[in-house]
């Protein structure tokens, strides 16, 4: 069966011109020019069908966004499409609609927003012409048809408490759009309310969308769902969509939800863009993380979208998480949202305690304190687990000579290599921001001394203390170095899972969302590090890590500990977190941004710029800085914003490109959206005048 519909060329198209009509469409490409592009056709294409066209001298795949009566040109210009790709059915009108308000609202070339969000296939040329197409992607992939596995055993769901079953009846209930937050301790059985929801609006013949901030959460929930949805009658219709899947793996699971075949979709933030033509309730989890925010390209907002997108489909979200966003928390204080509560565990397991250990005044051995090495002990006497949380991976975040203050600093970056050991002589020093490597120097490249130390610990170093003092224990280490490869994640925590190991050692990878049956105790290490950031989120993002980690502690088992070690422990963080205070946390929070103008009081979009030379990058912003006053009738609104001064970035240079960039603030989100629309078009021509790389970024998380 033929998978595309070749158009005439050129001369035949003008020729055939006088017997048959020629249709105009309007089509989005992944390039980076603002604006649609017209081309011609013999047949009617509809919108939403993906499309092979010349572009300059090469072929492109774009997506046809409309069939305008006229072109926008001189229509002896306008080329024919070469080819009309039908192996996938139009992409939904929905879908057009998502990726044009994301292009309008985060301010990028809508070729660019929905290009990217296809499987690697749908948008390669290659996939379709030349030896090796064999009929396009998805042609290729249906024949080589996935051998079903063994169908999952259903359970028996465990019976919801008075709270749970309040928040499931209000979610399955819900009639239209509604965006519901859904704030419960950890452990409270946010995911069972979850998986009951679900399984009424299954029950209606629609799908579901589940999304989840980072890979590693999904296999233990995937399988809990496969388990629910056996004993709904839906059996092995869960399609999981991620990053760390192959191509194929991605093209298969977006086909299986846009064919309807995926009742229920789970998946990191790119899944926000998959196809659902009976979506019927769409669910984020830990809505507060900042994995949901793209951080290149199109820098979008998943959860914002998945509000959006519930709205423009007129059904209920669920955004759930122990330590709601300051941004969702407002929403529900002044009743744009829904909030249901779950205040206790669900199971008969109090919460744990917490405990600060004031470090000022104690020798601490390797950075732990007696304290937090008794308690170790004792819960290795009792044979239960220990988790210590450390938020920095490798060995020692850097290496000095003590005679001349030498430090391993990058030579691409300003920023220090950490150390990281390997074993034997293999020992590195990495750049976490560029990558960059290099052998440990035998001696100081300053003075020569040899007596090279680490300063400082990182998980690697940890994990290797914990081993000489309690040598007989098992100890696993879990960060983005222990489990680079494929499945290495998965294969950790099932042996944590399975009780293989005594002692874990983990990042942030460890910290929210995993259910481990008998972990007793949890000790935060340099905790303190994030307490006077430069940016206004960091104790926001402090509470909540030290929330969710501390949550993985007695949810099985009684007595759960959490032990914090700080130099500041009269800090307002800390003392919400002694009381597992979050709504007091907030208002505090709250408060403080309000009384000087911060999201979710105001709005805000970050410039930057990267250039070779500092003062380039400076230049540009000082000069985009000024286009307002420059051109003030283009920019009725600039009165409502404040500009701020270009300013270099904490970290400057990354791979010897040097970075600044200019904050614009506003308390009128229409007001600020306008001025970026005439903005962002100027922009280019500056850019080019200085030569630099620019981005520019709507709602930033990091500034």
């Amino acid at each position: 069966m033929a998978l595309s519909t070749p158009t005439p060329s050129p001369a035949q198209a003008s020729a055939a011109s006088v017997a048959e009509p020629v249709h105009w469409v309007r089509v989005a490409l992944d390039v980076p020019l603002n604006g649609l592009f017209d081309y011609c056709s013999a047949t009617h294409i509809p919108p939403g069908t993906r499309v092979i066209v010349p572009f300059g001298r090469r072929k492109l795949v774009g997506v046809v966004v409309a069939t305008p009566a006229a072109p926008a040109v001189d229509a002896k210009l306008i080329k024919p499409v070469d080819e009309i790709l039908d192996d996938t059915p139009p992409l939904p009108a929905d879908w057009l609609r998502l990726a044009s308000f994301a292009a309008q609202y985060y301010q990028r070339p809508l070729g660019e927003v929905m290009l990217p969000a296809l499987p690697a296939g749908l948008r390669k040329v290659s996939a379709y012409q030349g030896k090796r197409s064999e009929g396009g992607p998805v042609k290729r992939m249906d024949k080589r048809a996935k051998p079903a596995g063994k169908p999952a055993q259903a359970d028996t769901p465990p019976l919801l408490n008075s709270e749970q079953t309040a928040a499931a009846q209000a979610i399955a209930g819900q009639q239209g759009h509604k965006t519901i937050l859904l704030h419960g301790v950890t452990g409270s059985g946010k995911t069972e309310v979850y998986l009951h929801a679900a399984q009424a609006v299954l029950a209606q013949g629609r799908q579901v969308l589940l999304m989840v901030p980072e890979i590693n959460l999904t296999p233990q929930l995937e399988q809990s769902l496969r388990v629910r949805l056996a004993g709904v009658g839906v059996g092995e219709s869960l399609a999981v969509m991620h990053s760390g899947l192959s191509d194929g793996e991605r093209l298969r699971a977006w086909m299986r939800a846009q064919r309807g075949e995926a009742r229920v979709l789970l998946g990191t933030r790119l899944s926000i863009f998959a196809p659902l033509p009976d979506l019927g309730l769409i669910i984020v989890d830990e809505e507060h993380d900042a994995s949901y925010k793209q951080q290149d390209g199109l820098r979008y907002s998943a959860r914002d979208l998945a509000v959006w997108r519930a709205r423009d489909r007129n059904i209920p979200v669920v955004l759930g998480s122990a330590t709601p966003s300051l941004e969702s928390w407002n929403h529900a204080e002044t009743g744009h949202y829904l909030r249901y509560t779950l205040a206790q565990r669900a199971k008969a397991v109090a919460l744990p305690a917490i405990k600060l250990v004031d470090t000022r005044r104690l020798a601490l051995e390797q950075g732990f304190s007696p304290q937090l090495i008794k308690a170790l002990g004792e819960r290795l006497e009792a044979g239960q687990q220990s988790l210590i949380f450390l938020n920095r991976r490798g060995y020692a975040p850097v290496l000095n000579c003590t005679s001349c203050g030498w430090v391993s600093q990058c030579p691409r970056c300003t920023a220090y290599t950490v150390l990281h050991r390997a074993g034997g002589r293999r020992n590195i020093l990495q750049c976490h921001h560029c990558g960059f490597q290099a052998r440990v120097p035998h001696a100081c490249p300053d003075c020569g001394d040899q007596d090279l130390k680490p300063m400082g610990r990182g998980t690697q170093r940890v994990e290797e203390h914990l081993a000489e003092l309690f040598p007989d224990a098992r100890i696993a280490r879990i960060d983005a170095d222990s489990t680079r490869l494929k499945g290495s994640a998965a294969a950790l925590f099932a042996k944590v899972h399975a009780g293989e190991v005594d002692l874990l050692v983990g990042t942030q990878m460890v910290a929210k969302g995993h259910d481990f049956a008998n972990l007793g105790l949890v000790g935060v290490l340099n905790a303190d590090a994030m307490l006077f950031a430069q940016d206004f989120r960091a104790p926001e993002r402090l509470f909540a890590q030290l929330m969710q980690v501390a949550g993985r502690a007695g949810r099985h088992v009684k007595g759960g500990e959490v032990i914090i070690q700080t130099d500041y422990p009269e800090q307002s963080v800390y003392q919400a977190l002694l009381r597992h205070d979050y709504q007091g946390f907030a208002q505090y929070g709250l408060a403080e941004r309000q009384a000087v103008g911060l999201p979710p009081y105001a709005y805000q979009a970050l410039l930057t710029a990267e250039a070779r030379e500092l003062a380039t990058a400076l230049g540009f912003l000082a000069e985009a800085r000024q286009l307002p006053d420059q051109h003030a009738q283009d920019y009725p609104t600039a009165s409502a914003l404040t500009l701020y001064d270009p300013v270099p970035l904490r970290v400057v240079r990354v791979a010897n490109i040097e970075r600044a960039q200019l904050l614009v603030e506003s308390d009128n989100r229409p007001a600020l959206q306008a001025f970026l629309t005439t903005w962002s078009a100027a922009l280019a021509d500056v850019a080019k005048a200085f030569r630099v790389r620019w981005n520019l970024e709507v709602d930033p998380l990091e500034i």
